[in-house]
């Protein structure tokens, strides 16, 4: 089926938020910290004041209710006193009648700062000696899984210590809404984000109003990742609109995006594994250091999924696992696609790689051998619930064809390494094969109450039966509008479906995050669904007094499959039909003090294959083809479950070769897309897919979430196939080409910010718990 906000974005005419406009209204501007670390002295606003065009400049002093917020943790200052804990931290706003007039007067705003030396790595926040950046301390948050014997010894031991650093979730739209006052003291705010009612509750504990009086309507959003997840300008344009009395638009420029939302968790990894002479685990044992930055954002969670998926998706009898989330002066860390699964993967896939040369074992073979199968125990606890085909999916990737080797005599310069840029014949060019196999729990979990609401209305307009879906879940580019209209369809027999726009007037649907919303907001439309129909089958009961099989089908009641009444008809007697319903998933519960627990309730698995050429003397790399086996428990909209793993693939390439934000005493090096580096239609190779239906017998349609699994594996098949090619350890990411040819990376800094392979030692650190 068509997509129905296809045709507009395909033609250009499809409205994001940073496309609003309204008569009247003011443009907001953000002064941020261009320190990582300092105490704020004084704030002096009254130059601002006097420019022309100026309506209003605020400050912390101007916050109407509670001065923090946060998703999880309320940590984050609306507006910074007293401290500022990263570069870009936001310390005042303006409302001005153009955008130029409000970035004018930002620069009129006098800020004496008292410069202060950041923690500018986790390493140096881990210290006993580092200045506390919270009341609570440095240290976020520590999850232990300690499964089976601790102590347990094995034949073969593999050691490694591995390196992820920070990715950005690079959207396409910056971050950008407009709010409106609805002048009797509350406001309506038009964004983009992930999770409205998130937004709408801790804009209402800083605005110091009731809930009802804060209302979020969702604009187009350009894109996510996680990255909408928490606030960025959502409070500031509120208080500007509140204060000033009229409408007001901020859009942030690429730049201050990349200092305005979360980015990935950079993480540094020690990992030993052991196995039997004939390649069954026996233990895994790891220490996982990540950095979360200056706020909490959502780090608890992901430091709870990296330890409860630190040894793969593998038998494990034996494991020890400690996962540490510390805050530094580093940007601030949080959701982004993957969700602390992406970098464990790449560290137990590369164990597993090593494991295998060790054993003189296919790295294959070795997988096979270890996959976890339902009705086992996840090193965490929890029985592996059905379905898990890690077998299946390993040996259905084993059996797609490679790709033909093409000679490099003749070749295109276009199909070498690097492109045009390759200054060789090829000469150099070597081709690599590689694997990696990950898994994902979807949707919320730990005892998180996880659900959304729906409200379906069916009822007649211009004598045809229309569906009104009603929703707060955030469509976000991953095509769930188009899903919910086929659930309508399907269950209620009308090819007319209208979706209301997503806001806060029904019920919350959680976050457009962790998989979910196909499996929790389809769930609630088809409930929706089939509690407006069985109304329906209650009129018609009374009215036709029939006790055969009813359904709905092309616009009619049938019975026994034969039309006894036409939709509009009886809707036309009886009114329109409308309900209301919430679909929770099955319970979730906390780890215990041992990590062990039924923390998720349902999991995806995924396996990739790289192929790739390495030009060995210039260091450029190509991408031949990435072939991926995945199990998706029931294809919705095979056009849309392609473009998932299609699209999940390119951001894990982009992680394994290109992506960065470069980061040096706490300083941010390339916020831009000039100097972050994205792949593009040119770096992306063919992505061959086969995919697996095992419906899972709990979820609506049997269907799972299929957006993060793709991200996850993509990454170490590619530096796994780049080892292949070169034999080099490669133990970071994204691989630089300096590693690929053999120079030596630069040393750590004084701060511990490592810049390539180096820096590992610091982590042994973490094994100093008892004194942390």
């Amino acid at each position: 089926m068509t997509r129905p906000d296809g045709r507009e974005k395909v033609r250009g005419e499809f409205e994001y938020s940073s496309d609003l406009h309204m008569a009247g209204m003011l443009h907001g501007a953000t002064l941020r910290s261009p320190h990582p670390h300092a105490r704020i002295r004084s704030i002096d606003t009254s130059e601002a004041e006097r420019v022309a065009g100026v309506h209003a400049v605020l400050t912390h002093r101007d916050v109407p209710g509670r001065k923090v917020y946060g998703m999880e943790v309320p940590d984050q200052p609306v507006l910074a006193w007293e401290t500022v804990r990263y570069q870009g931290e936001a310390v005042a706003i303006v409302a001005a009648d153009h955008p130029e007039t409000a970035r004018l007067a930002l620069e009129k705003v006098h800020v004496d700062y008292e410069v202060l030396e950041p923690l500018a790595s986790a390493e140096a926040a881990l210290a006993e000696d580092a200045p506390k950046l919270h009341l609570s301390g440095n240290v976020l948050r520590r999850v232990n899984v300690r499964h089976g014997d601790p102590e347990a010894e094995a034949e073969v031991v593999v050691r490694g210590e591995y390196e992820i650093g920070m990715q950005d979730q690079a959207f396409l739209g910056p971050e950008s809404g407009l709010a409106v006052p609805d002048g009797e003291g509350g406001v309506d705010l038009y964004i983009s984000t992930q999770w409205l009612h998130v937004d709408r509750d801790q804009l209402a504990e800083s605005l110091d109003l009731p809930p009802e009086s804060v209302r979020l309507e969702l604009s187009g959003v350009g894109g996510a990742f996680g990255g909408r997840e928490d606030l960025s300008m959502q409070v500031h344009a509120c208080m500007l609109a509140l204060h000033t009395g009229r409408p007001v638009r901020m859009v942030y420029d690429r730049e201050e995006s990349f200092f305005g939302h979360v980015h990935r968790h950079p993480a540094k990894m020690r990992y030993e594994h052991g196995a039997t002479r004939d390649g069954e685990l026996v233990y895994v044992r790891a220490r996982l250091l990540f950095d979360g930055g200056a706020y909490a954002s959502s780090s608890n969670a992901v430091c709870l999924n990296a330890a409860t998926f630190a040894c793969g998706p593998y038998s494990v009898p034996n494991a020890d696992v400690e996962s540490v989330l510390m805050y530094t002066n580093n940007p601030p860390c949080g959701a982004m696609r993957g969700f602390g699964a992406v970098q464990t993967c790449f560290a137990h896939e590369s164990q597993m790689d090593k494991l295998a040369a060790e054993l003189g074992m296919d790295p294959m073979e070795l997988r096979k051998r270890n996959a976890i199968s339902a009705g086992e125990r996840f090193p965490f606890g929890q029985v592996v619930p059905e379905p898990a085909p890690v077998g299946e999916i390993l040996r259905t990737l084993e059996k797609m064809p490679l790709p033909r080797e093409e000679p490099l005599t003749g070749r295109d310069g276009r199909r070498l390494p690097g492109g045009v840029a390759n200054v060789t014949r090829g000469e150099g060019v070597v081709r690599g094969v590689g694997y990696g196999l990950g898994f994902k729990n979807i949707g919320f979990s730990a005892g998180f109450d996880d659900y959304s609401t729906a409200h379906i209305t069916l009822y007649v307009e211009s004598g045809e039966p229309v569906a009104e879906v009603h929703t707060a879940a955030a469509e976000v580019g991953q095509g769930l509008v188009m899903l919910l209209a086929q659930i309508s369809r399907s269950e209620l027999g009308v090819e007319k479906v209208r979706l209301a726009p997503a806001d806060t007037r029904v019920g919350s649907a959680g976050s457009t995050s962790a998989s979910r919303q196909s499996y929790v907001t389809g769930g609630a439309v088809k409930l929706g669904c089939e509690t407006v129909r069985e109304r329906v089958f209650e009129l018609v009961r009374e009215e036709f007094d029939v006790r055969g099989d009813l359904s709905l089908g092309d616009a009619h009641v049938l019975d026994d499959g034969e039309p006894l009444v036409a939709l509009t008809e009886l809707l036309d007697t009886f009114g329109p039909v409308e309900r209301t319903v919430t679909y929770r998933h099955k319970p979730t519960y906390p780890l215990d003090e041992n990590g062990q627990g039924d923390a998720h309730f349902q999991f995806a698995y995924s396996a990739h294959r790289a192929v790739v050429e390495v030009d060995v003397e210039l260091g450029l790399v190509r991408v031949v083809e990435l072939a991926t086996a995945q199990e998706v428990g029931r294809v919705m909209n095979p056009q849309a479950l392609e473009g998932q793993i299609e699209g999940g693939s390119a951001q894990g390439l982009g992680l394994a070769l290109l992506e960065e934000i470069q980061v040096k005493d706490a300083k941010v090096l390339n916020a831009s897309f000039t100097d972050y580096l994205l792949p593009t239609i040119l770096d992306m190779p063919r992505v061959k897919m086969e995919l697996l239906e095992h419906a899972d017998p709990d979820s609506p349609y049997g269907l799972k979430g299929v957006g993060e699994p793709p991200t996850i594996s993509s990454t170490p098949a590619i530096v796994a196939a780049l080892r292949d090619a070169t034999g080099r350890a490669l133990n970071r990411v994204p691989v630089r080409p300096e590693a690929l040819i053999g120079l030596p990376p630069e040393p750590a800094d004084a701060a511990g910010t490592s810049t390539g392979d180096a820096g590992y030692a610091e982590i042994g650190r973490l094994d100093r718990r008892k004194e942390v």
